[in-house]
């Protein structure tokens, strides 16, 4: 996309069935994206020129997602001032505690704001990239509160489902 203001990277294309709810999230908000397979410990110097590029792009976002030793959200919060957002991915034998500790885990000075492991990190991800983008842009606010309203009205509809199910 030409001008993306949320920038996904995954450090494996592994991570790819995780991260697809935060593209559908982007999608459904109308707000362009864009996505990259780099490694912080497999391509160190493409991670390094991808985070010291972004703000210069555009971007006003980063959701980086790893898993195992998952480096990559604190590296590219190392060299830039754009938000990162980190997603931990289930991806070893310790079903995503390592990738979780290894994102959340920063020393002070370089931010990552981790979400929770796995699928229902990655929407929430895209959706506090929305918030963050709706700081400026009225549009998005907009959908997000609507957004937020839908949510209230499908646990209003599930509680008066489970009423009348169980009487």
């Amino acid at each position: 996309m030409a001008h993306p203001s949320v920038s996904i990277v995954m450090g494996s294309d592994s991570d790819l069935p995780v991260i697809e709810g935060a593209f559908e999230v982007l999608k459904k908000f109308g707000v362009e994206y864009e996505v990259h397979v780099i490694s912080a410990h497999r391509s160190p110097d493409r991670a390094l020129e991808f985070a010291k590029s972004a703000r210069k792009k555009g971007v006003k976002a980063i959701i980086a997602c790893a898993g195992s030793a998952a480096h990559l959200a604190g590296v590219i919060a190392s060299h830039t001032t754009v938000p990162v957002i980190g997603i931990p991915i289930p991806s070893s034998d310790l079903k995503g505690l390592d990738s979780l500790l290894s994102t959340v885990q920063m020393p002070a000075g370089v931010p990552v704001a981790t979400m929770g492991v796995g699928k229902a990190g990655a929407t929430n991800g895209a959706i506090l990239a929305l918030q963050m983008l709706a700081l400026s842009d009225n549009d998005i606010r907009e959908k997000l509160d609507s957004y937020k309203r839908e949510l209230a009205k499908k646990v209003e509809e599930a509680d008066r489902k489970l009423k009348e199910k169980i009487g």
